[in-house]
């Protein structure tokens, strides 16, 4: 074969390469797999039983999600996915303390207590008031 017949047989092959590449690149966003959230309930949760009524939506305010203090002494919570010490402000309110369970946000002068798992403190407070 003379050079310019195998130079342009080479073109062609490169030509042809590139091509199928870029059609396997085409295709790689429709194979690729969501991954679903770990945090998330599972489907069926969400699935009622017949009758059954839904539970009601939790208060729309601030939602403590997690506390952690260390064994130095550091305390931070986690309050609508926001990392807050003490002193630090949310929404126009500091958080003036931290606890194992719950905080403390304080407004001007009135408080606001946010716990962990609200709906068990509520449980809580109403069977103190039964006795």
């Amino acid at each position: 074969m003379d050079e310019t017949m195998s130079g342009a047989l080479r073109r062609a092959c490169l030509a042809g390469m590139l091509s199928a590449l870029a059609l396997a690149l085409a295709a790689l966003p429709g194979l690729a797999q969501t991954l679903a959230d770990p945090t998330q309930p599972p489907p069926e949760s969400r699935l009622l039983a017949p009758g059954a009524v839904a539970a009601p939506v939790a208060s729309s305010g601030p939602q403590l999600q997690s506390v952690l203090i260390g064994s130095r002494g550091r305390e931070v919570a986690v309050i609508d996915g926001q990392t807050l010490r003490k002193g630090d402000k949310l929404n126009g309110a500091v958080l003036v303390k931290i606890g194992k369970n719950q905080v403390v946000l304080q407004h001007g002068r009135s408080k606001q207590v946010l716990t962990l798992f609200p709906d068990a403190a509520a449980e809580a407070d109403a069977s103190a008031h039964k006795r």
